[in-house]
């Protein structure tokens, strides 16, 4: 059977990446999310991404403690909350987060939206985080370009990586290439629509063509797309099979097809629409 995939990618102030991992949103069962996370650490995943509001750091924690695996192996993302955001309440809110994890440092933490009149003194203290050495790298997530270019006036350094919604029914390309021109690498959540796209038929014909799955192709998409991705599952199937995609590369033409399946639509909010 094919190893789960495991490259990673440099950020901008070297730090090593890894581009595939596992997001915890919604998993709200705490015997469910642990056992979830034990399953893909146990089974190579080196990444998990949570957040504050999602309510299973603690249980992210326990995974980690629980598996075994050297601290330095692992690439542990969180979020500080829009309701705690601000300078001050930033350090408060990562602080928590930090004792629910049970960990002395993230690997990269969050302004988890852009809320428009806290978002710029919410990255200036995940700024004072990174200059303390609390996290290994800043960043934001759910930001438009007009929200980076904010920040490009007031930081002093620029976020190295943004999370935001990104399938093949949204593939974002201006921001993406916004985003590439300043060094600021791009995770993609929701990678898989919420399932929406599961059932397509393009997708399902490259499938055959490699014999793999329509979500294997999607996030074999992603990866050739120089994007980090965070698919979220429970199920240990679903999970051993997000991960084999290290073993067929799509074609120039497949990746067209698919970039094709663009409609503009998200599954989540828009940025601009939070606070």
């Amino acid at each position: 059977m094919a190893a789960t995939y495991s490259e990673t990618k440099q950020l901008a102030n070297g730090v090593h990446m890894p581009r595939f991992g596992l997001g915890v949103y919604k998993m709200t069962d705490s015997k469910q999310t642990v056992e979830a996370i034990s399953y893909a650490l146990e089974h190579g995943y080196r990444a998990v991404d949570t957040a504050a509001i999602y309510e299973n750091e603690a249980e992210t924690g326990e995974a980690i403690r629980t598996s075994g695996i050297s601290r330095d192996e692992l690439f542990i993302t969180s979020k500080v909350w829009n309701t705690d955001q601000g300078y001050d309440q930033t350090l408060r809110a990562f602080e928590s987060s930090l004792n629910k994890l049970g960990l002395d440092y993230l690997d990269l933490y969050l302004t988890h939206w852009p809320v428009s009149e806290t978002f710029a003194e919410t990255y200036r203290a995940i700024e004072r985080l990174y200059e303390e050495k609390m996290i290994r790298v800043p960043g934001v997530s759910n930001h438009h370009i007009h929200h980076l270019e904010k920040l490009s006036v007031t930081a002093n350094i620029a976020p190295m990586v943004n999370q935001i919604e990104l399938h093949p029914l949204l593939t974002q390309v201006p921001l993406r290439d916004y985003c590439s021109a300043h060094n600021i690498a791009v995770t993609s959540w929701s990678p898989l629509a919420r399932g929406k796209l599961l059932d397509n038929a393009v997708l399902g014909e490259i499938g055959k063509t490699h014999r793999k799955t329509a979500a294997q192709v999607i996030i074999r998409w992603h990866l050739q797309n120089d994007l980090i991705v965070i698919p979220k599952s429970v199920t240990p199937e679903r999970i051993l099979e997000n991960s084999r995609i290290g073993d067929f590369v799509l074609t120039a033409e497949e990746m067209k097809m698919i970039d094709e399946l663009n409609r503009n639509e998200r599954t989540g909010t828009d940025p601009d629409t939070i606070g």
